[in-house]
């Protein structure tokens, strides 16, 4: 699988595992220590190629990420969940535990953020699932991040990113009522 865009990573062994998955180009971060020289090469790449920010499922990953969409507007995003991204026989969490079909998978379903969008989700629609202050919210929201493969976030997040990565009212109503579903079935 060829990627055309330069996907922004963490760090070596995020870029060495990535490149065993697809053939890619990558930019690393350097952890949360990112610079402006960096940030000027993302800026430079996205302008000829775009930018795809793949960051680990973690705290660290998600400050990268915001930080990056900040300084470099119109970025699309690569996901991967915790458990993906987990090594079997380690405590670690990061890309580089990833199974390369993970990585794969992961990539085929990036996220593009687009103006224009009108479609948005509201802070009542989540109340209306149980996604927020609920004896159900958390399970409901990591779910929701699963199927949706937008990651795990706290409630007050959970609306910026549906939004952030235009998921329609119909993909999320849709999805919401087949997570309760499924819980009515358990």
């Amino acid at each position: 699988m060829f990627i055309k865009e330069v996907i922004v990573v963490e760090g070596k062994d995020d870029s060495s595992k990535i490149k065993q998955a697809v053939q890619a180009d990558t930019i690393e971060t350097n952890g949360s220590a990112i610079n402006d020289d960096i940030i000027n090469q993302i800026k430079h790449a996205k302008d000829v190629r775009g930018i795809i920010i793949f960051t680990d499922p973690d705290y660290p990953g998600e400050r990268i990420r915001h930080i990056v969409s900040n300084a470099v507007p119109g970025c699309k995003h690569a996901f991967l969940t915790k458990a993906e991204a987990r090594a079997k026989h380690d405590k670690g969490i990061g890309i580089e535990h990833a199974s390369l079909e993970a990585i794969q998978q992961a990539l085929a379903n990036v996220y593009e953020v687009s103006d224009g969008f009108n479609s948005y989700i509201t802070k009542e629609d989540l109340l209306a699932f149980g996604l927020l202050g609920g004896p159900h919210a958390k399970e409901r929201r990591s779910k929701l991040g699963l199927e949706l493969r937008i990651g795990y976030t706290n409630g007050k997040q959970l609306l910026k990113r549906l939004n952030m990565f235009h998921i329609s009212k119909d993909l999320f109503v849709d999805t919401m009522e087949r997570i309760i579903r499924g819980e009515n079935d358990e």
